[in-house]
């Protein structure tokens, strides 16, 4: 029998496992006295990012120039990764206030796979849903990534392939195909040693969207998550991508923001 965790139980667990231990493949992870940040390791493609912090009105100020120094320092921009239950309350205002691009607030939003909706274990068949498992098949992958959110427009086959070299069952990389056109993508990050797995791009080209090919991609891998032992999925779900996870079950825990910092560099 499962046990029906509460939101504020899911919570604690997430930002034990998903925000203060997890540790990510190609980057250095680093605990300071206020913040715990992951830079690349040299030579690897990929950005920079405060993930946790432990923080109060007398030591956000202090902290937030840390950072700012340590980044400039190494030359590279960085993003301090903001969720609505930080500490102090207003975290998010002083890193508006000093200078931060704040973005879009993100929904972060559970699954418990031990009492998902049957919705998931469902043959999904009527797709034709393909592992990726050559890295020169994630020409495809960006292009439907890059296709629906040209702004974020990037060096995306050179991370995943990064990921795969390092350990191809850390991450699973899915394509959707039809009219023999790549129209879908998303992929499914395994944390060793945590109860999560967590969901990345889920993006679908607009022609194909209300056909259940993202329904059917959050199926393929909330299949494998439970195949190989997690108990729950994990997603920073967008405005579009949030209706579609809590219909599916999923439960929302709080907003994050992603805080860009941009070094000033000579022209």
């Amino acid at each position: 029998m499962s046990t029906t965790l509460s939101r504020a139980e899911l919570l604690a667990i997430f930002d034990r496992e998903q925000r203060r231990d997890i540790e990510f493949p190609n980057v250095r992870r680093e605990v300071t006295p206020h913040v715990i940040r992951h830079v690349p390791l040299a030579g690897m493609a990929g950005g920079s990012f405060v993930l946790h912090s432990r923080l109060d009105e007398t030591t956000a100020a202090v902290a937030i120039e840390e950072q700012i120094a340590y980044f400039e320092r190494l030359g590279c921009d960085f993003e301090w990764k903001h969720y609505d239950h930080d500490t102090p309350a207003d975290l998010l205002q002083r890193l508006a206030d000093r200078g931060f691009e704040i973005e879009e607030a993100e929904a972060v939003c559970v699954l418990d796979l031990a009492d998902a909706p049957a919705f998931y274990w469902q043959p999904v068949a009527a797709h034709d849903i393909r592992r990726i498992t050559d890295s020169a098949q994630l020409a495809d992958v960006a292009a439907v990534h890059d296709a629906v959110w040209p702004e974020n427009a990037g060096p995306l086959a050179q991370l995943l392939a990064q990921e795969m070299a390092h350990d191809g069952e850390a991450i699973y990389i899915y394509v959707a195909y039809a009219d023999g056109a790549p129209v879908c993508s998303a992929w499914i990050r395994f944390h060793t040693g945590t109860q999560f797995a967590s969901l990345w791009g889920g993006s679908t080209l607009p022609a194909y969207r209300k056909r259940g090919i993202y329904s059917a991609m959050l199926a393929v891998r909330a299949q494998e998550a439970r195949r190989r032992g997690f108990r729950f999925l994990t997603i920073d779900a967008s405005p579009m991508s949030r209706p579609i996870v809590e219909k599916h079950g999923f439960q929302f825990l709080t907003f994050s923001h992603p805080c860009k910092w941009h070094v000033i560099r000579d022209s």
